[in-house]
């Protein structure tokens, strides 16, 4: 018998350390499995609700009870890794709280989707594929599910592996993948698909572009001046009052159009008349913030934390209004098939049970799995602060509003990480280009001269970090081949049972 098991205190000392060994593996098991658990009891929900005729759907309720229920495992999916590409900048730049970004991001993506999704819905689900007679209805459903299907494994593999991927690029390619599988090439809408193509290229150059020029414009009109106080209180007003008028001119033109309908004179009196108010608002706001701050640029960071929690709110709508459609766009096109005389038609009336469903399993998948991708994506690619992250918020509200306006399911994942590239490469060669660096030396040198010359080399700062942008730009590429492949096996093997 050793020493330590003949000590009783040691042995106790060992079954202590046993005993909170087994116990913590039991609360990470527990931790695991609660989310899980209660996403099983989200979509047994959705069964149960469907199934008992709660929501009149048809008679066919079967096959609405089956692609509901993947709808909602799409949402869920959604809301627990692109939704982390919107509030990590917040996060990002230590504004909120992880917990609290999740907290603002439930709310308004679940307001995006309700108010302003229908647009982008009808271009997810009809506009990707032209049906004709050569495929049936019950053929067109076997498609749409394996679609989605397939986009939900996709991004959920994804989301095990930490891996910031665009849902939009999944949905397209689940769809482009069981068309073809269907009924061959010509199935496709290729002018649809070049269009969409065209933006997945657009917006992440424009995001980038506009985020890179706000953050130029911050730092010469604010930040790089001798008087930071009187600066910050001349401009940091008017930042605000365009991301009103911003999300206003949205509004007019998109979510409140159920109740209004405006013209284009009355958008823009609407959008001037929200900037003029948020601004006259904003100005003894700043004021009081400037009289308890010093003329430091650490000091001046602070003023940017309201406009960024506007910004990421504004970013969570724009984002609920267009990502919806990857959740609930082929449940769209499904339920229009059920009914009598019913066939597959050119335009999709999107009941309200579809939104909900794609809104609520959005804002659950943020709650359940998004903290850990969001706090990731925050820190992983540059360094961010308050200014910088409301930069990359707003250049991303923008880009994704222009593009729901267009009715264009965009990937808000490109948009966002376009804009902190912008960001960082703009910081590069704006910050100390020309700085000195000392490198460790890792070559003999032939005089003492060379070597103590070679200890220090004359370089820009690497401020992004390079290694991320061969994985991200291969998850790019990856994701539309890999969910158009798997739904084409998956449509395959539907169509044998």
């Amino acid at each position: 018998m050793t020493e330590t098991n003949k000590n009783p205190e040691n042995r106790y000392i060992n079954d202590l350390r046993r005993l909170r060994f087994g116990q913590d593996q039991a609360l990470k098991v527990r931790s695991a499995l609660t989310p899980l658990g209660l996403s099983a009891l989200f979509l047994g929900f959705i069964a149960v609700v469907i199934g008992s005729g709660l929501i009149p759907v048809g008679e066919e309720t079967l096959i609405i009870v089956i692609a509901a229920v993947i709808g909602g495992y799409m949402a869920l999916n959604i809301g627990a890794n692109d939704v982390a590409n919107n509030m990590g900048p917040a996060v990002g730049g230590k504004v909120l709280t992880v917990m609290a970004a999740v907290a603002i991001a439930a709310v308004c993506e679940t307001a995006g989707a309700l108010l302003a999704g229908g647009d982008v819905v009808k271009t997810v689900s009809k506009g990707i594929i032209a049906p004709s007679d050569e495929i049936s209805v019950a053929d067109f459903r076997l498609l749409m599910i394996s679609a989605l299907l397939a986009a939900a494994l996709w991004i959920n593999l994804a989301t095990i592996l930490n891996a910031p991927v665009s849902t939009t690029h999944s949905i397209v390619g689940g769809v482009l993948g069981a068309g073809i599988a269907a009924a061959g090439v010509g199935l496709v809408n290729w002018p649809t698909m070049a269009k969409i193509a065209a933006s997945w290229v657009i917006s992440p150059v424009f995001g980038a572009a506009v985020a890179a020029a706000l953050l130029l414009f911050i730092k010469q009109k604010v930040l790089n001046v001798d008087d930071r106080l009187t600066a910050a209180g001349r401009w940091v007003p008017m930042l605000i009052g365009l991301m009103a008028a911003a999300f206003a001119a949205y509004m007019a033109m998109k979510g409140l159009k159920k109740i209004w309908r405006p013209s284009v004179i009355e958008i823009v009196l609407f959008s001037g008349a929200s900037f003029l108010a948020a601004y006259i608002l904003a100005r003894p706001y700043i004021a009081r913030k400037i009289r308890t701050l010093e003329n430091q640029k650490k000091q001046i960071y602070g003023l940017f934390n309201l406009p960024l929690i506007i910004g990421v709110a504004l970013l969570s709508f724009a984002h609920g209004a267009n990502d919806v459609a990857n959740a609930v766009g082929p449940l769209a096109a499904i339920a229009s098939t059920i009914g009598e005389d019913a066939g597959i038609a050119s335009k999709v009336t999107i009941p309200l049970w579809v939104m909900v469903i794609g809104a609520f399993g959005i804002a659950l998948g943020l709650g359940l799995f998004g903290p850990k991708l969001i706090a990731v994506v925050g820190e992983k690619i540059t360094r961010l602060n308050s200014p910088r992250a409301y930069c990359v918020a707003l250049s991303s509200a923008v880009t994704v509003l222009i593009a729901t306006t267009l009715g264009l399911p965009v990937s808000s994942t490109h948009i966002a990480v376009g804009a902190v590239f912008g960001v960082g490469f703009l910081r590069e060669f704006a910050e100390n280009p020309n700085k000195r660096q000392l490198r460790p030396g890792h070559k003999l040198n032939a005089t003492a001269e060379d070597a103590f010359n070679s200890r220090h080399v004359r370089g820009r700062r690497r401020l992004v970090r390079r290694r991320f942008v061969l994985s991200i730009a291969a998850a790019w590429v990856i994701t539309v081949p890999a969910s158009a492949a798997l739904a084409a096996l998956l449509y395959g093997v539907l169509q044998l049972l």
